[in-house]
């Protein structure tokens, strides 16, 4: 049976939590917006369904997903269609009382030579000022085992210094780096991140621990070279990380699967140590949490995943809370 909103809303009301600390302001500064794809539509009114479900959720920031590009024009330019797309839904977020989705980071192929790139940017822009930073993604496997898809063809995008200079005409236009890879990658990130000092980085869903096919046997193994990884990455100061996305398959707790979905302690008990050490590498102000809705959608519900953050967070002292929650993300995004 395919998996429709009203099937996947029934799955997750079967858990419902009690809203901790239901009057803190919070920024989710990563999540996507679709028509069509392998997972149910996501539109303004599903993102208010979630974002108004207990927790104070004030802003958000659409992170690109390929949605709705042109299927015509210059090639380097079609990624401007999901822009058009999701300025169209942001402006009926303004002054709406409800979550206002305030930062869009949009899709460009820094492969590109700089002047494509640059147009495509200034494109980006004259469609929306909300727009303030790029993702292209790295995620590559090159064996085929996670079945998950790849962000790039390319199997050492980070290693290519075309792609780096790319990177580097981000932060010359003042815009933000987004990516999302697999663990397995994560010291190409970090000599990327070294090769861009100019650039601010957002290290998208901790980097992706794989634990399906056969990384699902080798969790530990994984976790402390993980751990040694994040140490590296944390080194580099233009660099932020981003804390949630860990409830998609590849990740291998097989939530997705169950007859329930996961609990804000049930996320907990599996994810805290990844939390904990990536905040302790990164400090709160370079740290930021993320709901990476509808994809962890899949595994749990919204109020659900606040909840494990809050949890997670309460011997924190009030202005750690508020970075990781607000702050940190509002001043990366500038929103």
């Amino acid at each position: 049976m395919a998996l429709t909103t009203e099937t996947q809303g029934a799955w997750l009301d079967q858990v419902r939590e009690e809203i901790i600390d239901p009057d803190r302001p919070i920024v989710d500064p990563h999540h996507h917006m679709w028509r069509t794809s392998g997972l149910p539509p996501f539109l303004v009114d599903d993102l208010w369904a979630d974002t108004g479900s207990g927790h104070n959720i004030v802003r958000t920031v659409f992170i690109e997903c390929g949605a709705e590009y042109r299927t015509d024009g210059p090639e380097h330019l079609r990624a401007v269609g999901e822009t058009e797309f999701v300025s169209e839904a942001a402006r009926s977020t303004h002054g709406s009382g409800k979550a206002e989705i305030a930062a869009i980071v949009a899709h460009a192929d820094l492969m590109n030579d700089g002047s494509l790139i640059v147009e495509t940017l200034n494109a980006h822009r004259q469609v929306s000022d909300l727009v303030h930073g790029i993702r292209h993604g790295g995620a590559h496997d090159p064996d085929g085992v996670v079945r998950w898809g790849d962000a790039t063809p390319v199997a050492d995008l980070y290693g290519q210094e075309k792609f780096r200079a790319g990177v580097r005409l981000l932060g010359e236009q003042q815009l933000s780096y987004d990516t999302w890879h697999y663990h397995f990658q994560n010291k190409a990130y970090a000599d990327l991140a070294r090769s861009a000092p100019g650039t601010t980085m957002v290290l998208d869903h901790f980097g992706s621990p794989v634990g399906v096919g056969p990384y699902a046997d080798h969790r530990k193994e994984i976790f402390d070279d993980w751990k040694k990884d994040i140490v590296e990455i944390a080194a580099c100061e233009n660099v932020y990380a981003k804390l949630g996305g860990m409830a998609m398959p590849p990740n291998g707790y097989g939530w997705h699967r169950r007859d329930t979905p996961a609990t804000s302690d049930e996320l907990l008990e599996a994810q805290r140590d990844y939390y904990l050490h990536t905040i302790d590498c990164f400090g709160p102000e370079r740290c930021m949490f993320e709901s990476n809705f509808p994809v962890d959608k899949m595994s749990l519900s919204y109020h659900v995943y606040w909840n494990a953050m809050k949890k997670l967070t309460a011997d924190f002292s009030e202005a750690e809370k508020d970075m990781m929650f607000r702050g940190t993300a509002s001043r990366v995004y500038r929103i």
